[in-house]
């Protein structure tokens, strides 16, 4: 290609708006431009790099056994109706009427089209199993996008589905699409972590691993172990029950008076006492049946915990005249002493190691000290309720939790049969009996992907592409167009160069050297050569874009030096 034909509008000023990386440099080295807020148009370089990375996933998905498809990106409600999603998914979810106001959805996802499809097709088990996939726009309204295509309205996704007969098959086809992932996005040089996941939602039971590309950008936070593979989302990541029961103090429960003062932080210092003695407590709804939750005052709980430990997807926060009317006091007073019957105390796991503890009182401006957990008050039950901390032992006993920022790329799903049962898809087994498909779900988001690549693969003066996804591998620039001798080396070895297979972006632009290399860092194509004031020697300068290395090398041997350091280049990423 080109350069003077090749639509790829530089900026040289940081642009307002961007915060980010990512953001300022798929601006500044033109490969989007933003239509409204959280939608993008994709320049020529843009969509070239997204062309290679879904190319990767291609070959990727259809070496594990998935077929690529299509699907719509306008659903009818009536389907998110028999999954039960159309309330449940929330305001993200994008809904338009057609001219007889019949009501449809723009795809933010396709697990119901997919199984609607798949119903009355795949009917035996001698059909089974089956993975799907399609790389398609999404669409979610989010509140407020921003970042760039990190977190946008209309997005670039691929999005697989498997159907199997039984738990062994789906393991078979989740454990294959995970292995896929982790091929696409070594091949897309990127540095990231598999992590334990909730399944949000999307729904369903059993595995679930989101893949995180590291980056201090990132707006999720990954928990991992200093000493073993183990690596979570902040959200669940485990805590295991390392707590020793502590002894009951001779002190009786003795009532403190203290007005206004509702927080941790202003009863730590008010009494003054160290949080890990005070005892935070929490009413939840948990089926519509009231639970009091405890956890130490140095802790913070998590209610995505609660939920999974009461396996309810029902987990509401009371409401403060929930509270008053059956705790009598107001939120920041109450505490697990002399509760209702009908009120169910649970506790996190650390609790149990509180001695002479202080909580509140179930009265407005009281809390109770020398509180004992298993003297003066009945736990239903103890559990892991809470976020983990930096320091806290990893779950599986080897080293301990430290936390870094993720972009979430990738999120692969065992669905069970959530939706196969709401919609009605189901199989006939050896025996002639009818029974749901197990299904899974598998993510990658390629625009997101686009942009985490940019993240971790830039420096000061612009992009510098991996080369399995760079938009062209050479770089080729004439210093003088003026100057004969340049040009016509440039013209020759433009020419040689694409018959060997090189994908060449040329730059033979009336513009100053100075311009040429600018632009050239800013593109960050791995390697580029240029033609100057030796080209009437057949000598040609080429730079590394990576290491910035440049090495003088003559064109009879060209092909040999750049085939040996394109080769390095994969063999790095």
């Amino acid at each position: 290609m080109r350069q003077q034909l090749f639509f790829s509008p530089t900026l040289r000023d940081m642009p307002q708006g961007a915060d980010i990386p990512s953001h300022q440099l798929m601006l500044r080295a033109g490969l989007i431009r933003q239509t409204a807020s959280g939608i993008y148009s994709y320049l020529p370089l843009g969509r070239r790099v997204l062309n290679n990375v879904e190319q990767i996933i291609r070959e990727e998905m259809d070496k594990a056994g998935a077929q690529e498809m299509l699907m719509p990106a306008i659903q009818p409600s009536e389907l998110w109706e028999e999954s039960g999603r159309l309330d449940d998914y929330g305001p993200e979810l994008m809904r338009l009427n057609d001219r007889n106001e019949r009501e449809f959805v723009l795809g933010p996802t396709h697990e119901e089209v997919i199984t609607s499809l798949v119903r009355d097709e795949l009917n035996s088990y001698k059909k089974l199993p089956m993975n799907l996939y399609q790389i398609q726009t999404k669409y979610r309204d989010e509140r407020r996008p921003r970042f760039g295509v990190l977190r946008s309205r209309e997005f670039i996704m691929k999005d697989a589905y498997s159907f199997d007969a039984d738990e062994e098959s789906l393991a078979e086809s989740y454990d294959s699409m995970y292995q896929a992932y982790s091929n696409i996005f070594k091949r897309c040089g990127l540095d990231f972590r598999a992590v334990q996941a909730d399944a949000g939602a999307i729904g369903g039971k059993g595995g679930t691993h989101e893949f995180m590309v590291l980056s201090d950008v990132g707006e999720d936070t990954i928990a991992y172990s200093d000493s073993s593979d183990y690596a979570a989302n902040l959200e669940i990541a485990a805590l295991p029950d390392h707590f020793t029961k502590a002894e009951a103090p001779e002190e009786k429960i003795e009532t403190r008076p203290t007005p206004g003062v509702k927080t941790i932080e202003e009863l730590a210092e008010y009494l003054p006492e160290k949080k890990e003695r005070l005892l935070k407590s929490i009413l939840f709804f948990i089926d519509e049946k009231p639970v009091l939750v405890v956890c130490r005052g140095d802790h913070e709980l998590n209610e995505i915990k609660v939920g999974h430990a009461y396996d309810s997807p029902s987990v509401r926060l009371a409401e403060e005249a929930e509270i008053k009317e059956l705790l009598g006091a107001d939120p920041g007073f109450i505490g697990p002493v002399g509760v209702p019957e009908e009120v169910e105390v649970a506790a996190d796991y650390a609790v149990k190691s509180v001695r002479s503890g202080i909580c509140g009182a179930n009265k407005n401006d009281t809390h109770l000290q020398n509180v004992h957990p298993h003297r003066d008050f009945n736990i239903k039950q103890y559990g892991d309720f809470r976020f983990v901390q930096e320091g806290d032992p990893a779950p599986d006993k080897k080293g301990t939790i430290h936390f870094a920022k993720g972009i979430e790329v990738g999120h692969v799903f065992k669905l069970g049969t959530k939706y196969s049962e709401a919609l009605g898809a189901s199989y006939l087994d050896e025996n002639g009996r009818a029974r749901p498909i197990l299904m899974g779900c598998y993510g990658i988001g390629v625009s997101r992907t686009l942009a985490a690549i940019i993240e971790q693969h830039h420096d000061e003066d612009g992009l510098i592409w991996p080369a399995g996804v760079a938009p062209f591998d050479l770089h080729l620039l004439v210093l003088n167009s003026k100057q004969e001798d340049q040009y016509e080396l440039g013209e020759s070895l433009y020419k040689t160069l694409q018959e060997e297979g090189y994908n060449v972006l040329y730059d033979n632009r009336k513009e100053r050297a100075g311009v040429k290399f600018k632009d050239a860092d800013l593109f960050g194509l791995p390697v580029r050569i240029a033609c100057g004031k030796k080209a009437a020697d057949g000598i040609v300068e080429v730079k590394e874009r990576r290491s910035g290395e440049m090495e003088e090398v003559h064109i009879r041997d060209l092909s040999t030096y750049l085939s040996s350091l394109l080769k390095q280049q994969k063999l790095r990423a």
